[in-house]
């Protein structure tokens, strides 16, 4: 999918793959095998904890992604407290789950999987781009579990103008149907190297969609490989993102329906300050597009900040692709250890 800019942060799934060399964030080989697998309501989710303290920080990763999104900044907030990532239903080592994928469904699975592995709230929810949604929901129908919430680049669409989420909703079709030939290729005993990409981005193939692309200079070599080759030859992955996405919109008219403070909770929302990299080579109309876009994008992000009269809004200058996890991960840390401190 590729957006006419960052009203939603579901926008990273659209860039190319990155360049370089992968150094590999230290340890991450634990996202190369199952963690605690635990059995929910049709499925069973792979936990990733470490660390010990409340209240837990809980992460969820953002859409096409999943827990070794967080292969830099999880061990960092285990020296402190207790740190889970997971596996949505149907990626990483986690089972398709039930139909439809609805983040309401996402947040009591995880609910449901944290209190079945003992780790009991408060929570200090942590959520990128879709996952930020889902930690939004979870926080609506779990509030008294909820210490603190820290939202980096999340979807923001339910409190966007109607303008912006109707181009999210064709946006959202347009992935859907990329992603459903990738998906249908392999269905059909096909490689997903056979698809086609994008006209107006050859380099944006089928295993490209997840994460920001592959080889990723935050992992090392061998995570690199595991994570591509599942993108190249797992049904249920494709299955389950194109699920995703055909239930974003009624996710936003949750949020609009079920929207409420979160009283003096810390809520800190790291935002991109620049989405694009233009230069002096971009046409000036294409450069202002370009800023009314991170302007939208700001002020739609802002305003999930005022949900609470703790809440922070943290502009970020120099995240590639809006991953801060990866680029400012210090950033993303001092953010969570902030509502960390401030929720107790």
């Amino acid at each position: 999918m590729k957006s006419p800019g960052p009203v939603l942060s579901i926008c990273l799934l659209c860039l190319a793959a990155t360049t370089g060399t992968a150094r590999g964030a230290p340890g991450d080989e634990i996202y190369q095998r199952p963690g605690q697998l635990v059995s929910v309501d049709g499925a069973r989710l792979n936990l990733y904890c470490m660390g010990s303290g409340s209240p837990a920080v809980i992460f969820d990763a953002g859409h096409q992604d999943w827990a070794p999104a967080w292969a830099v900044v999880q061990p960092r907030v285990a020296g402190w407290t207790r740190a889970c990532s997971y596996d949505r239903a149907g990626s990483g080592f986690s089972d398709p789950g039930p139909m439809p994928r609805t983040s309401m469904r996402i947040a009591g699975e995880l609910h449901d999987a944290l209190h079945k592995s003992g780790i009991s709230g408060p929570y200090i929810l942590v959520g990128h781009a879709f996952g930020g949604v889902n930690m939004r929901v979870f926080a609506a129908r779990y509030t008294a579990e909820v210490a603190g919430l820290v939202l980096i680049d999340s979807d923001a669409v339910d409190v966007a103008s109607a303008e912006e989420r109707a181009t999210m909703h064709k946006i959202y079709a347009a992935q859907g149907t990329e992603l459903r030939a990738c998906r249908d290729a392999l269905a059909a005993g096909r490689p997903v190297s056979t698809v086609p990409p994008p006209a107006a981005t050859p380099d944006f193939t089928c295993e490209q969609r997840f994460f920001r692309g592959f080889p990723e200079s935050a992992w090392s070599p061998e995570l690199n490989d595991r994570l591509r080759h599942d993108a190249q030859t797992r049904l249920a992955l494709y299955d389950e993102v194109i699920a995703e996405l055909q239930e974003m919109p009624g996710d936003e008219d949750y949020l609009r329906q079920h929207q409420k403070s979160l009283g003096a909770r810390p809520i800190r929302v790291l935002t991109a300050a620049n989405w694009y990299s233009d230069d002096e080579k971009t046409p000036p109309a294409v450069h202002l597009r370009h800023l009314r876009s991170d302007i939208a994008a700001i002020e739609a992000q802002a305003r999930l900040a005022a949900l609470s009269s703790n809440g922070t809004q943290i502009l970020a200058f120099h995240s590639k692709a809006a991953y801060m996890q990866f680029d400012q991960p210090d950033l993303v840390v001092e953010a969570i250890r902030d509502a960390y401190n401030r929720s107790r």
